[in-house]
């Protein structure tokens, strides 16, 4: 049985693991997520600094390719036999219809994720799904077999791009929101937006020396007794036949005062509704009026599938209150958690890299200084830096370049480890300012999981020569040799002008000696990772106050 979560939290890790040992029963009030589409396509993060330097290094964030092998075989025998009959016939049925396949792994691995999900989520709760057309309509029959189609809300169609072209075919602009409940009872918060245009020039086209009004009928039909106080005569004017004015006389007379009325050429009175004191319209199922995050926008990290913060203030402040927790369980860049701090929310987010738990984590503390949060699954000392590294060389490389808050840098290509002729074998970039000219200086940064010998060294000391760098920085899980030691040394330092300091030009540091808080020695950076809009001390006010558990 889980322990309680007493925290904001980060895991790394893979999220059907991370809910089944550390999410309880029902302890979720709003579950969001945005999971790979099945789109068979490689996702590259784009780095740009404000400088431009490497402005076009990507890295690739995640391989949205399933493939139907041993692995998923064996979770969907699992599901034939442990999880809800219901849910295992409907899991049959499709195999049986789909086959082996990549579409079939995509919905053996959604399934039992959202078999887990319902399971976390209290009977107040609700789930949003965010799907392309590709796979939403298989994901719409998994979701009413585990949620039950009775507590299908919303299908939300979220215009994301003004327009594609395609030449075979309508092109494709939106994306779906499969929008559930765990209950017939949900938190739901009714949300308004504002009235079109077109709707403000066809209903408010009066005004006065108060704004734009439209008006309303002031009489009601008559229903007899009940009626009674309603029937007189207003400035001369009674109210139709078979009707009644809709309010006594009094209150006539206050409408009258306060300039509320306008009249008819026959002296027939409306009660005048500005536009500023309206609500708005509901908000309908039809998404048009957020838009996307395009190459200019202020929030934009470079995250391959980012979505507008706005859009999840938008689902979260629908579905949930101050004070109820919010688990995104496909983290990406963390849009859903920075969204849920900033509202007021707790928040569990889970992530499968080291590329997004890094991303997530400087988002959050540059849009709120001071915050506060656990992370989970991250190595805490040299034996699980070690096991990280054999499981997964790049997941161990963004995670030491994490410890420096260094900038990974990937290939031209998009790959995933840079290559020769692009990169020259560097890992990750780091960036200060160090005289009025304003032009960014560079600090190169390598890292090495493996075995190391001075000639990784001389190799460094060549690229950053090369390059016309600062200073080079070689990350090691391995002790350095004698002569990597020596052969640094011999570089000599890097003079900075503008903080009258030298700084060795070539730096060894140990994963052992990061993990006991040693640093780099540089001028102090900026502009590693793009960052994220401050939001400000009032939500780290709003969650000190709230707490959580």
């Amino acid at each position: 049985m889980a322990k309680p979560i007493t925290e904001n939290t980060l895991f790394y890790g893979d999220n059907l693991d991370i809910l089944r040992e550390y999410v309880p029963d029902e302890c979720v009030d709003l579950i969001y997520l945005d999971p790979p589409f099945n789109s068979s396509r490689n996702y590259n993060v784009l780095f740009r600094d404000e400088h431009g330097i490497e402005s076009e290094s990507q890295i690739t964030a995640f391989e949205d390719t399933w493939h139907w092998n041993l692995e998923t075989l064996q979770t969907y025998n699992d599901m034939l036999t442990d999880a809800p009959d219901h849910v295992g016939k409907m899991i049959g049925s499709l195999h049986e219809f789909i086959g082996d396949n990549q579409m079939m792994a995509y919905l053996v691995m959604m399934t039992v994720r959202l078999v887990e999900l319902h399971r976390v989520l209290k009977p107040t709760g609700s789930l949003y799904l965010h799907c392309d057309q590709t796979s939403s309509h298989y994901l719409k029959i998994i979701l009413d077999t585990i949620f039950d189609p009775r507590n299908f809300r919303n299908e939300i169609v979220w215009k994301r791009t003004s327009a594609h072209n395609d030449p075979k075919r309508y092109g494709r602009n939106t994306d779906t929101i499969l929008y559930y409940s765990k209950s017939d009872e949900p938190t739901w918060n009714p949300m308004r937006v504002a009235y079109s245009q077109e709707y403000i020039a066809s209903h408010y086209s009066q005004h006065d020396e108060h704004g734009y009004y439209t008006t309303r009928d002031l009489t009601a039909p008559d229903h007899g007794g009940s009626s009674q106080g309603l029937r007189y005569i207003w400035k001369g004017v009674a109210s139709p036949k078979g009707r009644t004015w809709t309010c006594v006389i009094e209150k006539m007379e206050e409408f009258d005062k306060a300039g509320l009325i306008s009249y008819s050429k026959g002296g027939m009175p409306r009660l005048k509704r500005y536009l500023e004191e309206m609500p708005g319209v509901s908000l309908q199922t039809l998404w048009d009026d957020i838009p996307p995050i395009n190459s200019q926008a202020a929030e934009r990290l470079g995250y391959p599938t980012q979505k507008p913060l706005a859009l999840l203030e938008r689902i979260i402040q629908a579905s949930s209150k101050p004070g109820d927790v919010v688990l995104d369980s496909f983290c990406g860049c963390g849009t859903a958690i920075a969204a849920a701090h900033k509202l007021g929310r707790k928040w569990i987010g889970i992530d499968i890299t080291h590329l997004s738990i890094t991303l997530m984590k400087y988002r959050l503390e540059e849009m709120f200084p001071g915050i506060k949060f656990k992370t989970i699954g991250e190595p805490k000392d040299i034996a699980g830096a070690i096991e990280l590294a054999k499981h997964d060389r790049y997941q161990f490389q963004w995670w030491a370049l994490s410890l420096i808050r260094a900038r990974p840098l990937g290939g031209q290509d998009g790959s995933r480890e840079g290559k020769k002729g692009s990169d020259k074998g560097i890992d990750g970039v780091m960036a200060f300012i160090d005289d009025g000219s304003g032009k960014a200086k560079r600090v190169l940064v390598q890292v090495k999981s493996g075995h190391v010998k001075s000639g990784d060294i001389r190799d460094l000391i060549g690229t950053v020569e090369g390059e016309k760098a600062a200073i080079g920085v070689f990350i090691t899980l391995e002790s350095p040799t004698k002569d990597m030691v020596a052969a640094a040394l011999k570089v000599g330092f890097y003079r900075s002008i503008g903080w009258g300091q030298d700084f060795p030009r070539i730096q060894i540091l140990t994963i052992e000696e990061l993990l006991r808080g040693v640093t780099i020695k540089m001028p102090p950076q900026f502009g590693t990772f793009k960052q994220a809009q401050k939001v400000g001390q009032q939500a780290e006010a709003n969650q000190a106050e709230l707490g959580f558990g």
